[in-house]
């Protein structure tokens, strides 16, 4: 036998745990395992929470129906023919109608009146009614009176406009229509007297071609001015158009002009 070397059994190594307790120490092995078991609590928490957290949805279960359509009436079988009849029908009588008896109306009770409101008057105080005056008795209305012929013809739209004041004895007056302004060389004469600015209204009778007479002042402004004065002497001068009723020209109706004086002009309305 050849004599071979017996080699020693190889020695076995620590476990990790041996190892850690041999290079740190019996206190740093707990706290790794602490560290470990906290690890693993945390993981569980983490795992379990959202399940507790959140609460389960409800399922509404979801409800069908159908709809079908409505069966068709099935179509009538045709009737059979009836023989003709030979004895003629007698007409039909119709029947009275009975009136329905209406319901009769039910009593309506009338409202209890309201009490009569006592008023407080101190005796001392109350109203002599003999000094009270009392309404004569109304008589007999007067019947309506019955217009006879055609009605009055209303006013034409081209009539003359009816204008404010009278005339010397109460004529109405109507706007002028001049036929032709006077120019302001037949004024300036006249109103060489007059105190500008001023202004006069007269009022004059129309005559035939067009002319006036028969005028008189009606207003002036300012006072004392003697413009009113000045118009007048100049008024035979005026072209003015009798007044327009019911589409026909008046002659002898009256009239208003006004005549405006001013620093640089004269106006005649």
């Amino acid at each position: 036998m050849s004599n071979s070397a017996v080699l020693p059994p190889p020695d076995h190594a620590p476990p990790p745990l041996s190892r850690l307790r041999e290079r740190f120490g019996t206190r740093a092995v707990a706290i790794a395992l602490a560290l470990l078991v906290e690890l693993l609590l945390a993981l569980l928490l983490l795992t379990i929470a959202p399940r507790i957290l959140t609460p389960p949805e409800e399922t509404v279960p979801m409800a069908t129906f159908g709809v079908s359509p409505e069966p068709e009436p099935a179509p009538e079988p045709p009737s059979p023919a009836r023989p003709a009849e030979t004895a003629p029908r007698t007409a039909a009588q119709p029947r009275p109608v009975e009136a329905e008896p209406q319901p009769a109306d039910p009593a309506v009770n009338d409202p209890a009146p309201a009490p009569p409101v006592l008023l407080d008057i101190p005796l001392g105080r109350m109203p002599d009614i003999g000094a009270v005056p009392r309404r004569p008795a109304a008589g007999p209305a007067a019947p309506a009176r019955r217009v006879a012929g055609p009605p009055a013809p209303g006013p034409d739209p081209g009539d003359s406009r009816r204008v404010e004041g009278r005339g010397p004895n109460g004529e109405p007056l109507y706007a002028a229509a001049w036929y032709r302004k006077p120019y302001d060389s037949e004024l300036r004469g006249y109103l060489s007297t007059a105190r500008a600015p001023s202004w006069a209204l007269i009022a004059c009778r129309t005559v035939a071609d067009f002319r006036i007479d028969s005028c008189a002042l009606l207003d002036e402004y300012p006072e004392g001015a003697n413009i009113g004065r000045a118009v007048l002497a100049a008024a035979w001068q005026f072209r003015v158009r009798p007044p327009r009723l019911r589409g026909q020209y008046q002659v002898g109706e009256w009239v208003r002009i006004r005549i405006d004086y001013g620093l640089d002009s004269v106006a005649a309305e």
